[in-house]
C-alpha cells in the first residue's frame, strides 16, 4: 500500500476546498475550476503545462465541437423534425415529455458519446420549455441524467465500458460482448426516468413553487395573460358562396364584428398574404388564418358558414413558433407614431404585421383599433414573422418589451447539416479517429457550408462549461499523479477485509462512484479495474463482475456538476451545485441498488 505523503494531503485538501465551494457557492462553479487551474501549479502539484492541458483536452474540444454541431442541427430544423413526433405522442404533459425525450436521448447515447446526445437535444428542449411554458429546470436535469444512464446500455455507450475489455486483457479474462450489459443498462435507464416521474416535484429545483415573484416576472405574467386572452391562431376556409348577394367583407369588418384578427390569407390561385391590410377583401373559397378566442372563432365560423380546421395546415410553417409570434411594443417618447392612428401608420402594408390589441391605462382595445389615435405609453400587441418584427424594431418608433425570437431557421441547409453530422459519426465509428478531431471536422464543415456563421458558432458555445471542465481536469491529473487516488482505493479496499461477494461489489460500486466525482471516469476506470480484479480474485469472487461494476459505476456521476453532461446543462438550466446534490444523491442511490440487483439476478 502506498505511503501517505505531503503531496497527497495537499491534493485531498484541494479536493475538499473545491467541493466546499461547490456547496456554498460563494463564487460560480466555473470560477472554482479556474481557481484549481491556477492554484495547483503554484503548489507544484502539477506542471504549468498540465494545469492548462484541460482547455485543449479531448473532452473539452469535443464538447465545443458537439455544441456547434447541435446548434447547426437546430438552426436547420433537423432536431425539430425529430422532436415533432415525440411531442405529438407526449402532448403537453411534463411527465410524458420527460419520459419520451429521455428515452430517445438514452437510446442515442447508448451508441454515441452521451455528451453528444445531450448537446444535440439542448436547443430543442429549450424551445419546448419556452413554447409549453414548462420551467426548463424541470426538463434538462432528467434528460441529462438519462443521457448519462444511456451510456450503460451497450459496451460502446461510454468511455469506461469501451476501455473495460482492454483493461481485462492482462488478467486473461473473457471479454464482454456488445450487448452483455444491456439488461443492466435498460433497468438503470428505466429506474432513472421513473425516479423523476414519481419524485421529480420533490427533488427538482422549484419544488412546484413559482419562481415568478419579481416585479419583472409579474410584468411578464400580466403581458402573457393579455396575450392568452387574445386566443391563438385558427385556420378556416370560406364557403364558395361567401361573397354572393352581400356587401364585400373586409379584414377590418371581421375584427369589428367578431373580435378576431386575420393574420394571413390565401389569394387565388395560391399566393399567401401575411398581415393583410384592414381593407383587404375576403373572397369565396379561400383559406385564412385568424387570431382569436375559440368562442369568437366558432361563432364566426357558424354565422359565416366557414369550415373550421382542427389544426393549422397551409400556414403551419409560417406560423410555427420559430417563424412568427406575438410581441408587446410601447409607443416611445418623441415617437413619430404619437397622435397617429394605426390606419395611418399602416403596419400591414409596410411590414406585413397585424396589430392584435392596444393596452392603455388598464383598458384593452380590440375592435376599433384602426381609428384609435396612439399615445405615448400605449402598449400594442403585434403579430408577425420574427423577421418582419425585427425590421419594425430597427425603425425605432416602438420600444419592444418582449425579446424577439429572431433566430431564423435555415431549412435549405438541413442536408448539409445532416451530411456533416454523418461524416463526424463515420469518422468516429469506422475510422477510429480521435473523437475531438471527428467532431471538430463536422463543426468546421457546417461553418464552411454556411449552416452557421463563425460568429453564431462562437455564440452557441457555453464558455462556462468549457472552463468548468478545463479547470477540473488538472485536479484529476494531480489526484492520479501524486498517488492520492491509489492510496484512497487501497485504504478502502483493505479496510473492508473479507466479505460476501455482493457486499464487495456494492463497496466497489460506491468507491467507483466517489472516484468519478473528483477524477475523470476514464481515470477512475483505469485506476480501479486492476485493483478490484485482484481484490475479487483474493476474495474468490468473479473478477469479471468486479470489473464490470467499475465500468458501470463510473457513469454514476450525478451528485456534482463535474460530469460533462451536468456541466453542459448547468448554465441553461440555471442549476446550482445543491440542485445536483439533492437530485443526484437520490439517483445515485437508486443507481447502485438497481445495478447490484440486476448483476445479482443476471450474472
Amino acid at each position: 500500500m502506498p505511503t501517505l505523503t505531503a503531496e497527497m494531503i495537499l491534493v485531498m485538501i484541494m479536493i475538499g476546498v473545491a467541493v466546499f465551494l461547490f456547496i456554498v457557492e460563494w463564487v460560480r462553479v466555473d470560477v472554482v475550476a479556474i481557481l484549481m487551474m491556477v492554484t495547483l501549479p503554484l503548489l507544484h502539484l502539477v506542471t504549468p503545462k498540465e494545469a492548462f492541458s484541460g482547455l485543449s483536452s479531448n473532452a473539452v474540444v469535443s464538447i465545443i465541437a458537439v455544441i456547434i454541431i447541435g446548434a447547426g442541427l437546430d438552426k436547420t430544423g433537423v432536431v425539430n423534425r425529430l422532436v415533432g413526433p415525440i411531442l405529438k405522442v407526449a402532448g403537453k404533459s411534463q411527465s410524458r415529455i420527460v419520459i419520451f425525450i429521455s428515452l430517445t436521448v438514452a437510446g442515442i447515447s447508448s451508441f454515441m458519446q452521451n455528451i453528444g446526445a445531450a448537446a444535440l437535444f439542448l436547443p430543442a428542449v429549450q424551445r419546448i420549455s419556452k413554447n409549453l411554458k414548462i420551467p426548463i429546470g424541470k426538463l434538462l436535469m432528467p434528460i441529462g441524467f438519462s443521457a448519462i444512464l444511456g451510456g450503460t446500455v451497450t459496451l460502446v455507450g461510454s468511455s469506461p465500458l469501451i476501455l473495460l475489455n482492454d483493461l481485462m486483457v492482462p488478467f486473461k479474462l473473457k471479454p464482454f460482448g456488445l450487448f452483455d450489459v444491456t439488461p443492466v443498462g435498460l433497468a438503470l435507464v428505466a429506474a432513472g426516468i421513473a425516479c423523476f416521474v414519481f419524485f421529480g416535484r420533490f427533488i427538482l429545483p422549484g419544488g412546484g413553487k413559482s419562481d415568478e415573484s419579481s416585479p419583472a416576472a409579474e410584468e411578464r405574467q400580466e403581458e402573457n395573460q393579455i396575450i392568452d386572452e387574445l386566443g391563438r391562431p385558427w385556420e378556416l376556409t370560406t364557403p364558395e358562396d361567401f361573397t354572393h348577394y352581400r356587401e364585400p367583407v373586409t379584414v377590418d369588418a371581421l375584427r369589428r364584428r367578431y373580435l378576431i384578427n386575420v393574420v394571413g390569407m390565401v389569394e387565388p390561385p395560391d399566393f399567401k398574404v401575411l398581415g393583410p391590410a384592414p381593407d383587404q377583401e375576403i373572397r369565396s373559397g379561400v383559406d385564412l388564418v385568424v387570431y382569436g378566442q375559440e368562442k369568437d372563432v366558432r361563432r364566426m365560423a357558424s354565422e359565416e358558414g366557414m369550415e373550421l380546421k382542427e389544426d393549422l395546415e397551409l400556414f403551419k410553417g409560417e406560423l410555427a413558433d420559430h417563424a412568427s409570434g406575438t410581441v408587446e411594443a410601447v409607443v416611445a417618447p418623441r415617437s413619430n407614431l404619437a397622435g397617429k392612428t394605426l390606419n395611418q401608420v399602416d403596419l400591414a402594408e409596410r411590414f406585413q404585421i397585424t396589430p392584435l390589441a392596444v393596452y392603455r391605462q388598464g383598458v384593452v382595445y380590440r375592435a376599433e383599433l384602426g381609428d384609435l389615435p396612439l399615445r405615448v405609453g400605449d402598449a400594442i400587441l403585434l403579430h408577425g414573422t420574427w423577421k418582419r418584427l425585427e425590421l419594425l424594431h430597427a425603425e425605432g418608433s416602438l420600444l419592444f418589451t418582449t425579446p424577439l425570437d429572431a433566430d431564423q431557421l435555415r431549412p435549405e441547409k438541413a442536408m448539409f447539416a445532416g451530411i456533416w453530422l454523418a461524416v463526424a459519426l463515420i469518422m468516429v465509428i469506422v475510422f477510429k479517429i480521435q473523437l475531438s478531431v471527428c467532431l471538430m471536422t463536422g463543426a468546421l464543415g457546417m461553418i464552411l457550408t454556411r449552416v452557421l456563421s463563425i460568429d453564431e458558432a462562437y455564440q452557441a458555445v457555453d464558455w462556462r462549461t468549457v472552463f468548468l471542465l478545463g479547470g477540473l481536469i488538472p485536479l484529476g491529473i494531480a489526484t492520479e499523479k501524486t498517488g492520492t487516488a491509489a492510496w484512497i482505493a487501497h485504504t478502502v479496499l483493505n479496510a473492508i477485509g473479507t466479505v460476501e461477494p455482493i457486499v464487495l461489489l456494492a463497496v466497489i460500486g460506491l468507491l467507483a462512484t466517489v472516484f468519478t466525482l473528483v477524477i475523470s471516469n476514464v481515470g477512475a476506470t483505469v485506476l480501479l479495474v486492476p485493483l478490484v480484479v485482484n481484490m475479487a480474485l483474493a476474495a474468490h469472487t468473479d473478477p469479471r463482475l468486479a470489473a464490470l461494476v467499475v465500468g458501470l459505476a463510473t457513469s454514476n456521476s450525478f451528485i456534482l456538476p463535474t460530469h460533462q453532461v451536468n456541466a453542459l446543462y448547468m448554465g441553461p438550466g440555471r442549476y446550482r451545485s445543491v440542485d445536483f446534490m439533492k437530485a443526484g444523491t437520490v439517483v445515485s442511490i437508486i443507481f447502485l441498488v438497481v445495478m447490484i440487483a440486476m448483476l445479482y439476478l443476471f450474472y
